[in-house]
């Protein structure tokens, strides 16, 4: 079986935990998957199942987005209302203090990782050590917020937020650094993502729809699974001729091939996804298959 499997990650579950249940699932122990969510986060888990589990690596839109809440009057060690309670105050601002703040959020800006992370330092995971009372220097790295849109109160005190952007954004952060923007303390009381690359809660399925479908058969479960070439839609689609496609299997290239230089996802002439390939100087070249060779 092979193909992506959108999980919709249920809360308190690790991403760990929900590749544990899925290899009991689907009977195999090839799955990847792209994006870790923390525990008390939900949504969107892409999981790479199979063959498409190459593909993990080769994903080419890398971009998140998130519903997350705001809530002011603490700041916690976790930056999340999971976590223990390091500092409480009056709350003295709210929602129109909040729109004054947003813009200054939106663009590219350095952030510095949380130390509970899975960042590794020295081969260690930063949640290890801080589960250990140990804290240590983080690097900032760069991030982009593409876009924050305010989504309205769900509670006193509590602000919903959409966040928009790239890879490695600890969103936790963000929050904490709207609040002291805003002359607040403040952490995160719910996270859920919308969107991981291509895929949306849309294409989500609860791991309770993928048991069931499981229990009706084969059949059930591959419907629920989207074909690997979807990680690539945006690249041009290359039609290749029997010996051309023999060639891609056995590695070798093709010269003085009629299209233009670039990347390519590559189908054969029945319409079986094969994989990506190149063109560099007219010369085509495989880069990863992703069907059997013949």
């Amino acid at each position: 079986m092979q193909g992506i499997l959108i999980v919709d990650k249920p809360t308190d579950w690790t991403s760990f935990d929900v590749i544990a249940k899925l290899r009991g699932i689907l009977g195999t122990r090839k799955l990847g998957h792209s994006g870790t969510l923390d525990p008390m986060a939900t949504g969107v888990l892409p999981v790479f199942c199979g063959g498409a589990s190459k593909a993990v690596d080769l994903q080419l839109d890398h971009t998140k987005a998130y519903r997350a809440v705001l809530k002011l009057g603490a700041r916690t060690d976790t930056g999340d209302v999971t976590g223990t309670v390091l500092e409480t105050a009056p709350v003295t601002a709210g929602e129109k203090e909040l729109l004054e703040v947003l813009p200054q959020f939106v663009g590219t800006q350095m952030q510095t990782p949380p130390m509970y992370s899975a960042v590794k330092i020295n081969g260690q995971p930063l949640y290890k050590m801080a589960r250990q009372g140990i804290e240590v220097e983080r690097k900032a790295r760069p991030i982009e917020i593409f876009s924050l849109e305010y989504g309205g109160s769900p509670a006193e005190n509590e602000y919903e937020l959409t966040v928009r952007c790239s890879k490695g954004t600890y969103i936790r952060v963000l929050l904490e650094d709207i609040a002291a923007a805003m002359g607040q303390k403040g952490t995160m009381s719910a996270l859920r993502r919308v969107a991981a690359g291509v895929y949306t809660e849309a294409d989500a399925h609860t791991l309770e729809e993928i048991q069931a479908a499981k229990n009706e058969g084969p059949a059930a479960l591959e419907a629920l699974m989207l074909p690997v070439e979807s990680v690539f839609g945006s690249l041009p689609l290359l039609t290749v001729a029997p010996k051309v496609e023999q060639h891609l299997y056995n590695g070798c290239p093709t010269s003085r091939y009629p299209a233009a230089d670039g990347r390519y996802r590559v189908r054969n002439e029945a319409g079986q996804f094969l994989g990506l390939a190149n063109i560099v100087g007219g010369v085509l070249k495989v880069e990863k298959l992703f069907v059997e060779r013949n």
